[in-house]
């Protein structure tokens, strides 16, 4: 059996498709058999609400997680998808920072707790905030990966060479396995040479680390977060959902590098 991989997906900039991605590479590689556990890791709790879940009634939540008041086991709950789990968040976990002030190995709280449901999965993908926190420490302590979505305009590439000096700072300081999973872009548009530039001075930046599959701009991927769906439910024909599912498959691939 292949060893579980965990992903976080991340970027410190806001509005770049995080959270589309979360949920929809989720939804994709169960639908591809794989079994998944989507860590909502984002107090905006987009990723428990996209997939069905009421952000503000479910409960327990990331939050009583992160603070010692439940166990992984009871964190995690079934999605509108087979083979896809979560562990739902709300606005309270943008709390949870205060409360851990003085708390010994802090940084480590959810690989510590990810040890105990490893085994169960084939995939463990963390949402992360849109901001460098506590709770993002605490997904690069815990992943193998980062997979970064990057929106495709002006300044892409600035919010992009944060988030890898950010990726460097954790691999050195607290998960030396820590690496680059690639670069997926989001909100493409071929229309637009600036869509067609961006594209071009990240390959240049990063080769191989960029994925070949391109997220377009749609309006189907828009709406399906509204009716608590990911695309491949929403709208399984629609180029969204296509270019999610071939996402998937080179993620998949990855497994065997």
């Amino acid at each position: 059996m292949a060893k579980v991989r965990i992903i976080a997906i991340a970027n410190q900039k806001g509005g770049v498709g995080k959270t589309t991605t979360a949920i929809n590479l989720a939804a994709c590689l169960a639908e591809a058999g794989k079994n998944v556990l989507l860590i909502d890791a984002d107090p905006q709790g987009n990723s428990t609400s996209g997939l069905g879940l009421n952000k503000n009634e479910i409960f327990p939540t990331a939050y009583e997680l992160i603070l010692g008041e439940c166990t992984i086991k009871d964190a995690i709950a079934k999605t509108c998808v087979d083979k896809l789990r979560i562990i739902p968040s709300n606005i309270n976990l943008s709390g949870a920072e205060i409360e851990l002030i003085g708390k010994e190995q802090r940084e480590f709280i959810l690989r510590n707790a990810l040890k105990k449901v490893k085994k169960d999965y084939d995939f463990i993908l963390i949402d992360c905030p849109p901001s460098l926190n506590l709770i993002t420490i605490n997904a690069l302590s815990s992943a193998d990966t980062v997979l970064v979505p990057i929106q495709c305009e002006y300044f892409a590439l600035e919010g992009l060479e944060q988030l890898l000096h950010t990726i460097g700072l954790v691999k050195s300081r607290l998960n030396d396995k820590l690496e680059l999973e690639g670069v997926v872009f989001t909100m493409f548009d071929s229309r637009t040479n600036l869509s067609l530039e961006v594209v071009e001075e990240v390959k240049r930046s990063l080769g191989h680390n960029v994925y070949k599959s391109v997220i377009p701009r749609n309006v189907r991927l828009g709406e399906a977060p509204s009716h608590g769906l990911p695309i491949t439910m929403y709208d399984s024909k629609s180029k969204g959902a296509e270019s999610y599912r071939m996402l998937a498959e080179e993620v998949i691939e990855k497994e065997w590098d």
